[in-house]
């Protein structure tokens, strides 16, 4: 697999036959490399319904008729826009044709702003378990520190995290480094950082904080197999 890091949350997997797009949060990113029009994903996983997460998600699967993937509301939600989507719940996981995709708990909101000033609810927040190849990844979305990631860490040895650390709507470095230990992943790349003044965040200093070698800062675009 080749995984790469773009910016925000957005996350690729490429794996040997398809293109996974997790949060493609893309037009309006000040922080990303990419350009939502040349991207062509097979599967789009959309961790919660906040607009930088659900990003181009129905852009892109109408134009390259992905598969979106997100929990039940959300899903709902998105195949009311003609969206071809699989609603999971929080603990709930299925088998497709790529791999095994479990919901995690995460501890954050999940409210769609829209143009109107009105809020439509989308479903609980989660994190994203992806069995594949042989490997777990684990995307936390947006989340504060909870406990049972110990629990997630104890029940699917992880090989790679990412974790949020811009702090003020997510985890903090600190909490954010307690988390990793939790999980024991193998290694762990920051997310969601330096995207907006907010939650400005040096994620070197982060990766200083955890165990020698668990920590990956990936600069936009760079690859990392596993």
């Amino acid at each position: 697999m080749k995984i790469s890091y773009h910016g925000h949350s957005v996350v690729k997997i490429k794996t040997g036959e398809k293109v996974i797009l997790i949060d493609p949060f893309i037009t309006g990113n000040p922080a990303t490399d990419l350009n939502a029009s040349e991207e062509k994903p097979d599967v789009i996983i959309v961790t919660h319904g906040h607009g930088d997460h659900l990003g181009d998600t129905i852009e892109l699967a109408k134009r390259n008729q992905s598969l979106v993937i997100a929990n039940f509301e959300l899903s709902t939600y998105l195949s009311w826009q003609g969206v071809m989507t699989h609603g999971l719940s929080i603990g709930g996981a299925f088998k497709f044709d790529f791999g095994t995709v479990k919901l995690t708990p995460a501890f954050h909101g999940t409210g769609l702003v829209t143009e109107n000033n009105e809020i439509i609810y989308l479903g609980m927040p989660a994190g994203v378990l992806l069995f594949i190849e042989g490997k777990t990844i684990y995307h936390a979305g947006d989340t504060g520190l909870f406990s049972d990631m110990k629990l997630i860490g104890e029940r699917h040895p992880i090989d790679l995290a990412f974790l949020p650390i811009g702090d003020n709507f997510t985890m903090g470095p600190e909490d954010a480094a307690l988390a990793a230990q939790f999980l024991q992943a193998k290694k762990v790349v920051p997310i969601h950082f330096n995207t907006f003044p907010p939650i400005v965040q040096d994620p070197k200093k982060y990766v200083e904080l955890l165990d020698e070698g668990q920590g990956l800062v990936l600069e936009l675009g760079e690859v990392f197999e596993l």
